[in-house]
């Protein structure tokens, strides 16, 4: 029998991804592969996901080892099979010709947001995230050579995080004119800081958001001291391993999550208001309705759709809390697209339910469910967790009561809704006395940026939502 050895790439999951990073391989050398057969999984600057095996057969070869950052359309390992096999997979379109909608199974890579919640079953747009291999030596920041800017080196050099890109429009940085000691010369925050340090001259940033879109003025870095000479920033105490403590590398996600929170506390006026709503109501249309949704969608109606929907009133209400800050302009979005964090095992996700104001309560529920389902079981697609608008977080499925959850960027806006539980209320009756009465509450909070939106703003759009969901009409659909 003749045996002929397969490649196996990094695949480009989405055409701004340039680089994978091997997370964990779940096949050996020499175990034996069916074609389509998850064999390793990857993480990328949008998505977590398990690739499968362009062909049967038995791994022969893995040439990148787990926790390594390669380019896009590396060989990462080979495959032996049957000659007839190898023809039929030579045959096939390269992986990098195919829509990044035809991709392998993939799951949320970050979520972006301070939340915790699972939400869906029971529960950004992600700006790109980068690490430097493992094995690539530190070195000076130098000039790279001009090119066109669409080339692979080009779009990897420049594919920084947005802590790096925002350090670079706030000095005045072009990253494209620098080589790092990343990926393909990708310039890393320790990179951009020494360059920083070292008082290079750096040419002029580029706008970032295109013609007639100015950048902010840059803002003090957390932790900055204003006393010190020009700002700089004060070296803080670095953690050391003691004898018995376990060290462990941030997995791709925990660092794209990490690098993503503090850009958006460096970026975003962080402000948050709570109020408490009654879901009594609410709570009683869905016991009502129960059986009769479940036995016509298959689904199970849970408290969220029901804010969902008073959510999305509430933006075409007040649109400042559906809108994205770029530089000194207001981008105000006519699409409400709704992401949902999720928890997953390994991280945080949150995929978007795209025009929720078209949904109905059954399609609400049965997107969320989906989107959830196959966020845990890494089979989103890399567009599934992009183009959100506003961001609900559910801590409350965990017995939080509120919470402080952080913005998703670009956003200016996320709710967190806190435990849903039955409280001793004091209510007014028809007869204006007051009584003790048993209601089913629950604390939502509106974290908000004040950049763009004010309090009161921000206050009467909860307001809103509470008002929505304490008169939901009986013959909601």
């Amino acid at each position: 029998m003749s045996v002929a050895r397969i490649d196996v790439i990094m695949p480009q999951m989405g055409e701004s991804i340039v680089e994978g990073t091997v997370s964990k391989w779940l096949k050996k050398v020499g175990d034996s592969v069916k074609r389509d057969e998850p064999i390793f999984e990857i993480s990328t600057d949008k998505v977590d996901a398990e690739i499968p095996s362009p062909s049967a057969g038995t791994l022969a070869e893995i040439l990148v080892p787990e926790g390594q950052t390669v380019p896009v359309q590396t060989v990462v390992a080979r495959l032996e099979t049957e000659v007839g096999a190898a023809l039929a997979v030579a045959a096939a379109p390269p992986p990098s010709a195919v829509p990044a909608r035809a991709a392998p199974a993939v799951a949320g890579a970050v979520a972006g947001t301070g939340a915790r919640a699972p939400v869906g079953a029971g529960a950004t747009s992600s700006p790109a995230v980068g690490s430097a291999r493992a094995d690539t030596p530190r070195g000076p920041v130098t000039t790279a050579p001009s090119g066109n800017g669409h080339t692979l080196e080009d779009r990897l050099r420049t594919k920084s995080s947005p802590l790096v890109r925002k350090i670079a429009a706030d000095h005045g940085i072009e990253l494209a004119s620098l080589t790092g000691s990343g990926v393909a010369g990708r310039v890393t925050k320790r990179d951009i800081e020494a360059l920083l340090e070292s008082g290079a001259a750096v040419g002029a940033a580029s706008p970032a958001t295109g013609a007639g879109v100015s950048s902010p003025a840059p803002m003090p870095a957390v932790g900055r001291s204003m006393d010190a000479p020009g700002g700089a920033v004060p070296s803080l105490p670095s953690a050391e391993a003691w004898p018995g403590d376990v060290v462990e590398p941030m997995s791709k996600m925990r660092q794209l999550i990490s690098d993503h929170m503090v850009a958006s506390r460096q970026t975003a006026a962080h402000v948050t208001s709570f109020f408490e709503v009654d879901l009594t109501r609410v709570a009683r249309i869905r016991a009502k309705k129960q059986a009769e949704f479940s036995a016509t969608s298959g689904q199970r109606l849970s408290y969220l759709p029901f804010i969902i929907r008073a959510v999305v009133d509430g933006l075409k209400a007040f649109p400042a809390l559906n809108a994205s800050v770029a530089g000194s302009t207001v981008i105000y979005r006519k699409q409400y697209n709704i992401g949902i964090a999720v928890a997953l095992d390994w991280g945080l996700i949150v995929p978007v339910i795209k025009h929720a104001d078209d949904l109905s309560l059954v399609g609400i529920t049965r997107t969320l469910n989906d989107l959830a389902a196959r966020a845990r079981s890494k089979r989103l697609q890399p567009e599934e967790v992009q183009d959100g608008t506003f961001t609900i977080t559910n801590p409350g499925v965990f017995g939080s009561l509120m919470g402080t959850p952080i913005i998703n960027q670009p956003q200016v806006a996320i709710m967190g809704v806190g435990a849903i539980e039955k409280r001793p209320k004091v209510i007014t009756g028809s007869d204006g006395e007051d009584t003790i009465a048993i209601r089913t509450c629950a604390y939502f909070s509106i974290s908000f940026d004040h950049r763009l939106v004010d309090g009161a703003v921000a206050d009467e759009f909860l307001a809103f939502v509470k008002k929505r969901l304490e008169t939901y009409p009986e013959d909601v659909s």
